[in-house]
């Protein structure tokens, strides 16, 4: 597969093999052996912030972001008790999840082992005010096993305040027994 297509294949959600979340200081170089996908959108967030801490949502150009949107989330923050609201999802998430979330709040609408599991990765983004990159294997199915990373990048309109935040991840098979 050429590393500029970004790869979504879509699978029944499975249990983590080897979940991977740690509270460790956010550093670029995480990524390096993550998809181009997921690099350069760090490198294109990173390039929007300057030097505040993280761009506000209206700093990002759709049109700069065409290749990965069928597969960009992007969730606001509320001040509220739903505390995440899904505001979009692309088309192929959507396709994966098999509906759409939109305007939903993670709790009725997670794509991850519990609601809890997806607020503890959005909590610390919005605690930190830094991405965070998951990175997991799973077994959707039991003959086959994907490693997903998953990068959350904050968004805020005053500078300071995370109001937003702007998921991408990426799926790789690792194992499929029936083509063995």
């Amino acid at each position: 597969m050429d590393d500029s297509e970004t790869n979504v294949i879509m699978f029944d959600q499975g249990d983590p093999v080897e979940p991977q979340a740690s509270d460790v200081a956010w550093s670029p170089d995480s990524l390096a052996d993550c998809h181009s996908s997921l690099r350069n959108l760090y490198d294109y967030w990173n390039a929007r912030r300057g030097t505040r801490p993280m761009p506000a949502r209206s700093d990002l150009d759709p049109v700069d972001l065409k290749p990965i949107l069928p597969v960009l989330i992007l969730i606001d923050v509320v001040p509220d008790a739903r505390r995440y609201i899904y505001r979009l999802v692309g088309t192929r998430e959507v396709e994966m999840r098999g509906s759409d979330p939109t305007g939903k709040a993670i709790q009725d609408a997670y794509y991850a082992e519990s609601p809890e599991e997806t607020a503890q990765y959005l909590d610390r983004v919005v605690r930190t005010r830094e991405p965070v990159l998951y990175r997991g294997t799973y077994q959707p199915l039991s003959t086959r096993t994907q490693r997903e990373d998953v990068l959350f990048l904050p968004l805020s309109k005053d500078g300071e305040t995370v109001n937003m935040i702007m998921i991408l991840g990426h799926i790789d098979w690792m194992k499929d027994e029936t083509r063995v």
